[in-house]
């Protein structure tokens, strides 16, 4: 039995018998417009393998399948798409939005302007002007200078936070473009890494902080900002990057002589990914080494579990430190 150019899953023989049945009209008739997963990804800036998850786990999105069966998208679902990338970044969590309509979507949605007050929302908005006319080198000296007059504490934990919640507005309204928002992540991830290199760094500092983030969590941003933080409150911090498998991640902790390990969970990593990596990782720790899990989606690792302390805001970061140095007042 042959089957249709284009179908989807879940199709029942009697439905794919009635697609074939009106084949000749189907031909006569304008295709509804698709996507590959190339370019929703490009278009929606949600990652391939965040797609898959999605469909797998949500159901959404729900892609037909060309002849050659790769995966299609239709308009509709990129826009989708594109909207749950903006509220994701806000804090919200993609189970939620997954069923809704992009009405419902839309009116999630922060009304554009809405941070933009005092003496912060002119900087804010110095920035987003700088990077809509590409100003690289004018948009890098503002966030200099923002670090110079608040202090690195103050920039990360008062001025980045609104800061990236306008651009993401600005994205969402259409006055930025995807790769604007990345080439502003890629400014700020110099400038933070600059910061940092500038801090003293004794080597007997402690704790040994060992972070990263778990395969299928790509965001980098918290984690950089978590070792702002860290470094500054006199801890020694060893940052892999992303995307460090388990095993590696408890063989660097080892060699580097880690006293914690420190993984970041953005919003849009699975609640159900987010517990299982937790629970292996903890699992191969020593159990002298302490686990930490921050960022958006630290909520999302499940109830507190042994050896296992969550830090959902930045804020939470000194207290953290003051509680290990406490427990271990030789290593102080």
């Amino acid at each position: 039995m042959a089957v249709p150019a284009i179908y989807c899953p879940g199709q029942t023989r009697a439905e794919v018998r009635n697609v074939q049945d009106k084949m000749s009209t189907l031909s006569k008739t304008p295709a509804a417009p698709t996507v590959s997963i190339g370019e929703a990804e490009r278009r929606s800036g949600v990652a391939k393998e965040t797609l898959r998850v999605w469909e797998r786990r949500y159901g959404f999105p729900a892609p037909c399948r060309d002849a050659a069966g790769d995966r299609v998208y239709s308009t509709e679902d990129v826009e989708k798409l594109r909207l749950m990338k903006g509220l994701i970044d806000l804090g919200e969590r993609p189970a939620k939005l997954a069923p809704l309509s992009l009405e419902a979507l839309s009116a999630r949605f922060p009304a554009s302007g809405r941070i933009h007050d005092g003496s912060l929302g002119v900087w804010v908005e110095d920035a987003l002007d700088r990077l809509r006319r590409h100003d690289v080198d004018g948009l890098r000296d503002l966030m200099q200078s923002a670090i110079y007059a608040q202090g690195l504490s103050r920039f990360v934990q008062d001025s980045v936070s609104p800061l990236t919640h306008a651009i993401g507005e600005a994205w969402y309204g259409g006055r930025l473009n995807i790769y604007e928002e990345h080439l502003f992540t890629e400014q700020l991830v110099r400038v933070l890494r600059g910061a940092i290199e500038g801090l003293p760094r004794p080597a007997a500092a402690r704790p040994r902080v060992l972070m990263t983030t778990v395969p299928g969590e790509p965001h980098a941003l918290g984690l950089l900002m978590a070792e702002c933080l860290l470094t500054l409150g006199g801890a020694r911090c060893f940052s892999l990057g992303t995307e460090t498998p388990p095993e590696q991640i408890v063989e660097a902790a080892e060699a580097y002589g880690a006293d914690v390990v420190a993984l970041s969970f953005s919003a849009m990593i699975p609640a159900a990914t987010a517990q299982a990596m937790t629970a292996e990782v903890r699992a191969r720790l020593t159990a002298r080494m302490d686990l930490w899990v921050g960022g958006a989606g630290a909520g999302l690792t499940g109830p507190q579990q042994p050896g296992v302390r969550t830090l959902v805001n930045l804020t939470d970061i000194p207290s953290a430190l003051d509680r290990w140095r406490s427990a271990r007042p030789a290593a102080s």
